[in-house]
């Protein structure tokens, strides 16, 4: 019962100050409800960004994965601190000087309107079709069983899952469709503050269950126990191979922080430029220390659990029930469900704002007010959100779903990021070319990952069991050499893409040369310290790296 009343009690405390916080903001124009009034600060920016993020599937999944392969995942970490570095300084000063709400704006503009629908029309199928289901779902199993709803409430699993789905749905849409964007980042940033403390606190108790009481000794166990375990730049067949590192994970996490609508909105509601790069940059220092939260448990919890779980996926929900002292787990629980709210408020309101002004107001009604657009955002909103939740309860098996879905999601991200690239840096790569940089980045993707990759993996696994081989860390192995890694294969087509855009450019320019217009919405004069911040923590990541590396 005390768990039940921390959980109620944070989470209504969440509300309330959202609510203050919002209550006289103007939520009619568009840059008021999906830019929160173009009038984020720096530490809103970054508390948003980092929630955003943060979501069931990730403390959950990686987490595991470091079960699994040890220090060497923390890629999809500490990377992202880079990859903020980049946007800080690259991409946030064109986006806003550009005076962009989305950044399929900036192709209509540097291609064509054909070129932006399509790309909106992409981030809405990866939103709506796969991420709002899936942290329904899988938030909805954490929720559920963290408090045994089943058991509390007198029902079925099935049913108590549907009505946390419907729970969180609602909840976050409230926030999400008619609070706008303020009332997301404001949400968020409680939200984060909780998060790092209840996050850290799952390792913190870990590592002294592991050394008696003391958290040093806990850490000196953990690391003399298994050396290998914190190796940086990993082994053969792991999830993350230290080669990717340099090919295709870097530019994932350019086009998640830099082109991707449901994280950069943070951003582009910056006050100004200044703003706006002081949050991204705050952002990625605290991703540095996103292991301790995301890595370090899973590594506990290997070490508490002896390898010996049914599943990796259940390291994180077993070490919290081991070592989280009762009181507290109403208050994790209500950290948990902010993170989880959080995932699907910001994809839904990417999606209102998406669909309101690339589709509503440039195809169905061009001469809408301000007011109008808004208004059929939010009818949209509502309706992905009621899809969602009538499609989450359908989904079976979401751990492994997610992960498949980390592949596929190369489908669009990578075509995607490949024609932003090339409309800023070139001046006369013409419409066509972008739109043929999108479907064969797609095409070739689908044809490598779903075609030739399956047939070579199986043609491998076959040849293998029938020379007598078994042994599943044997099999994993054949199976990670038959084929070349996901992440390589964006690599290649990230730059065959660009020649491809390149060669079309050179024999078909476009007429007149693209510039990029000053819109003077917001002052574009930068942090004055940008360079030496982003400098500093590139090589934070680096030496971290390094001093981990074999």
């Amino acid at each position: 019962m005390l768990g039940i009343i921390s959980f109620v009690g944070f989470t209504a405390l969440v509300a309330i100050i959202s609510y203050f916080a919002t209550r006289n903001s103007d939520e009619t124009s568009s840059d008021g409800y999906f830019l929160g009034g173009r009038s984020l600060t720096a530490g809103v920016i970054a508390g948003s960004l980092l929630l955003t993020n943060l979501s069931t599937e990730q403390i959950v999944g990686l987490n595991g994965s470091a079960y699994k392969d040890g220090l060497s995942v923390m890629a999809w970490e500490t990377l992202a601190a880079i990859a903020m570095v980049v946007t800080a300084i690259f991409l946030l000063p064109r986006y806003l000087k550009g005076g962009l709400t989305t950044v399929p704006q900036f192709l209509a503009t540097r291609f064509d309107v054909a070129t932006k629908t399509i790309t909106s029309g992409l981030f809405l199928t990866g939103y709506v079709v796969v991420l709002l289901p899936v942290i329904l779902y899988s938030g909805s199993v954490a929720i559920s069983g963290m408090f045994d709803f089943p058991t509390l409430l007198g029902v079925s699993d099935k049913t108590a899952l549907v009505i946390c789905i419907w729970g969180i749905g609602v909840i976050g849409s409230i926030y999400a469709v008619f609070g706008g964007l303020k009332a997301v980042v404001v949400s968020d940033s409680i939200n984060a503050i909780g998060l790092l403390i209840g996050g850290l606190l799952i390792p913190i108790f870990g590592l002294m269950a592991i050394g008696d009481g003391s958290v040093f000794s806990g850490l000196d166990t953990l690391i003399t126990s298994s050396p290998e375990r914190f190796d940086s730049t990993g082994n053969a067949g792991q999830e993350v191979p230290f080669s990717t590192i340099f090919t295709g994970m870097m530019l994932v996490q350019l086009f998640y922080w830099g082109t991707n609508q449901q994280i950069i909105q943070r951003a582009l509601g910056a006050k100004n430029l200044a703003e706006g790069q002081k949050g991204l940059l705050l952002a990625s220092f605290l991703k540095i220390l996103g292991p301790l939260i995301l890595v370090l448990p899973g590594m506990i919890a290997y070490y508490l659990f002896k390898g010996d779980l049914a599943s990796s996926d259940l390291a994180y929900p077993e070490l919290v029930r081991a070592v989280l002292p009762k009181p507290l787990i109403g208050f994790f629980a209500a950290v948990l469900f902010g993170a989880i709210l959080s995932s699907f408020n910001s994809v839904l309101n990417s999606s209102v704002t998406l669909f309101g002004i690339d589709i509503y107001k440039q195809h169905i009604n061009k001469n809408a007010p301000e007011t109008t657009v808004v208004k059929y955002g939010k009818i949209f909103g509502i309706c992905l959100a009621l899809a969602a939740m009538f499609i989450a309860p359908l989904i079976a098996n979401a751990g492994s779903l997610f992960n498949y879905l980390q592949e596929i999601n190369g489908i669009y991200s990578i075509p995607i990021f490949t024609i932003i690239v090339v409309g800023y840096l070139t001046k006369r790569v013409p419409a066509i070319a972008a739109k043929i940089g999108i479907f064969s980045g797609s095409v070739l993707y689908c044809v490598s990952q779903f075609g030739l990759k399956n047939y070579f993996v199986d043609k491998a696994l076959a040849e293998a069991k029938t020379s007598g081989i078994v042994d599943e860390a044997a099999l994993n192995l054949i199976e990670a050499d038959a084929y070349p890694h996901y992440l390589h294969i964006m690599a290649i087509l990230f730059v065959l893409n660009i020649v491809i855009m390149l060669i079309i450019g050179a024999v078909a320019p476009r007429k007149e040369a693209y510039e990029l217009k000053y819109t003077e919405q917001v002052s574009i004069e930068p942090y004055k310290y940008v360079n030496q911040v982003g400098i500093a923590i590139c090589a934070i990541v680096i030496a971290i790296y390094i001093y981990f590396a074999k």
